[in-house]
């Protein structure tokens, strides 16, 4: 059975859930970005502020300059994702199938073998887009196509509204003309060594072989060889089998690679995060720290936590090292984040013959941390390391 790929697309998801909550915002441009912060960078924009120049990740202080007139609102990522939950339980009365971003507003819907109960997948896309639009304000580009990487080519086209449809069959004819930088799967790294081979569509890099693939990028080459043929098995899970992904974020208020205050933004992360872990009542059992240089470069390191934990002080000890695995450049350091890519409940067995007696103090210290900060801020209290910290590094919530 040939699959059907839903793909929605929420254009400028974080400027679309603000102009629903005012609508005078609409057909103006908008920027989102952090006020009062010096090195603050564009978190989103209107198409309007987009067409003058503006994109994401641009320097605050250059975005005005290419859009003066733009309306400056602070990011509000709580509220994002909860726009993305009723989009979300929208598209969930149409299949089980669903594969989403936390706050993108981007949508993977597997409608394969639901034609009996629904109609065909261009049905099902066009009525969600109608409901969305009714309920809650959102006019989503989509696509249908029979695989994600296709499906979401061709919403990148249709952009800022519109649809497309991509037959079975037509996907290498699709993808043949398109520039090399719409693909998905072609990382920086690949785009920058196919233009010192002077290569820019698909089209012209289908006329290398597979072992001149090979050549060039070694192992890489089966994945690209597939990309641009528009080859792309990746099944769209359960949305109960994705399990909730945790993070904490710190931003250096100046890029740096000094390794105190490294630390202090480890501990910082670290706390963040274990919070938000005892708030749901799981431990954190696999983190990944990642760490991006000024010069846009990122390095990951990652560990499996034994015990699993949610006490600050055990994972800052457990995790430090991947701190050092993962700083391994001269360059300074913009931006830490650490993930939990798998969290559990706590572990009810207690060891019979191993004293505890300072685990429960710890224990207890961090409880009494907690009741702390949930009274008086997230600043209140904590160990000397993280409260060190330069200004503008509290943890967030």
């Amino acid at each position: 059975m040939e699959r059907s790929i839903i793909h929605l697309n929420v254009a400028d998801f974080a400027v679309a859930v603000e102009q629903t909550r005012n609508p005078g915002l609409k057909g103006a441009p908008v920027i989102i970005a952090p006020p009062g912060t010096p090195r603050a960078v564009v978190y989103d924009m209107s198409e309007e502020a987009f067409q003058e120049g503006v994109q994401k990740g641009m320097p605050l202080g250059r975005a005005f300059r290419l859009s003066p007139r733009a309306t400056l609102l602070p990011p509000c990522p709580n509220l994002y994702e909860r726009a993305m939950k009723a989009l979300i339980s929208k598209a969930l009365a149409y299949s089980p199938r669903i594969e989403s971003g936390k706050r993108d507003g981007h949508l993977f819907i597997d409608a394969t073998g639901t034609s009996r109960m629904f109609g065909p997948a261009v049905d099902v896309a066009w009525r969600l887009n109608r409901e969305m639009k009714t309920a809650l304000g959102f006019d989503p580009v989509w696509s249908v196509a029979t695989s994600k990487l296709v499906a979401k080519v061709a919403t990148r086209l249709a952009k800022p509204v519109g649809e497309y449809i991509v037959g079975p069959g037509e996907e290498a004819a699709f993808l043949a003309p398109l520039p090399l930088d719409i693909i998905p799967g072609l990382v920086k790294e690949d785009l920058l060594r196919l233009r010192e081979f002077n290569l820019s569509r698909v089209s012209e890099l289908r006329s290398l072989d597979f072992a001149q693939l090979e050549t060039a990028f070694g192992n890489r080459a089966g994945a690209i060889f597939d990309v641009i043929r528009g080859v792309d098995a990746a099944p769209v899970p359960r949305a109960e089998d994705k399990g909730e992904r945790l993070s904490a974020d710190h931003e250096f208020p100046e890029d740096t690679n000094d390794g105190a205050g490294l630390k202090q933004g480890m501990h910082l992360v670290v706390a963040s995060l274990c919070r938000k872990l005892r708030q749901r009542g799981l431990h954190g059992a696999t983190l990944t720290l990642v760490l991006s240089y000024s010069d846009g470069i990122r390095r990951y390191a990652r560990m499996r936590l034994k015990p699993a934990t949610a006490s600050d002080f055990t994972m800052f000890r457990q995790c430090l090292p991947l701190l050092y695995k993962a700083w391994n450049r001269r360059i300074r350091i913009r931006h830490m984040g650490l993930v939990c890519d798998r969290a559990v409940p706590p572990d009810t067995q207690l060891d019979l013959f191993v004293d505890d007696t300072g685990k429960k103090k710890e224990e207890r210290l961090v409880n009494a941390m907690e009741q702390i900060r949930d009274r008086f801020g997230p600043s209140s209290v904590g160990p000397g390391l993280a409260l060190q910290a330069p200004h503008g590094c509290a943890p967030s919530n």
